[in-house]
């Protein structure tokens, strides 16, 4: 391409670009409602969320209350969630289930704001303050749709989301038992089973209990020691009757036997 031919192909581009947004500008500084509003779900239909949003909430003071709201709101709802700006999207749902509270869309919206809240919820490392607000509306849902389609697909997603606060709250209980801090560790994974009773890790998290339990009865000062090697006998005991076939019970044993030879110091 010549250089000629270059910079022709710049222009027109440049000429290209200033008309549409001239265009844009045209309709948004245009005062013509209707125009606005057809100019807004027509940007809305090509994908355009950003320009659809910001014409729809000039409509917005023009049609509220009229027939043509009810298709507005519900598009302008949808712009901050396609937009990824989930926070306002659960916002605008929700209040659109709660202003057009005889809309056929009510039940997709309540159930959308939802929805959007679980979008926000972050990788389990992260604090779970949204995944709770997120499994909390999604039980909302459920409790006020209980016949919905849509029942299913919460209960998956508060399946999914209550796994990833398992996840938060094991790693953490981890993070103790590493630090050798074995008292914060045992209470930590005490808390997760009374949290969490349906756990796939029942049986390993039953087990680092026990670890913990040993290793800070192992450590523990004299007066405290006779105690806490019972305990862990204890929990030894329960384990073995609750899990048989366990490829702990080895390992197991030994536990229970260092703490019976350490219980011999006790004996008066």
């Amino acid at each position: 391409m010549t250089m000629d031919k270059l910079l022709i192909s710049i222009l027109f581009s440049f000429v290209l670009l200033i008309s549409c947004r001239s265009a844009y500008e045209e309709i948004r500084t245009s005062n013509d409602p209707q125009r606005i509003l057809t100019s807004a779900n027509k940007y809305f239909e090509e994908g355009d969320f950003l320009k659809a949003q910001a014409l729809y909430e000039l409509a917005i003071p023009f049609f509220r209350g009229k027939k043509e709201a009810e298709d507005l709101f519900y598009n302008y709802s949808y712009t901050y969630y396609n937009l990824g700006q989930y926070t306002l999207a659960s916002h605008y749902f929700n209040s659109f289930a709660k202003t057009f509270y005889n809309s056929p869309k009510k039940e997709e919206m309540a159930f959308m704001s939802a929805y959007a809240n679980y979008e926000l919820s972050p990788s389990y490392k992260l604090d779970q303050k949204p995944s709770r607000q997120a499994i909390e509306d999604l039980q909302a849902f459920i409790n006020n749709y209980p016949s919905s389609p849509r029942v299913d697909q919460c209960n998956e997603l508060i399946d999914e989301l209550r796994l990833k606060l398992e996840t938060k709250a094991f790693e953490k209980a981890k993070l103790y038992y590493q630090l050798k801090n074995y008292q914060s560790a045992m209470s930590s994974f005490e808390n997760l089973l009374k949290d969490f009773p349906e756990t796939k890790r029942r049986e390993e998290i039953n087990f680092l209990i026990i670890q913990s339990s040993y290793l800070l009865a192992k450590n523990s000062i004299y007066e405290k020691m006779e105690e806490r090697l019972q305990n862990t006998i204890k929990k030894c005991n329960k384990f073995a009757t609750k899990y048989p076939t366990s490829e702990n019970l080895s390992e197991l044993g030994d536990i229970k036997d260092f703490c019976n030879n350490e219980l011999k110091r006790f004996v008066q």
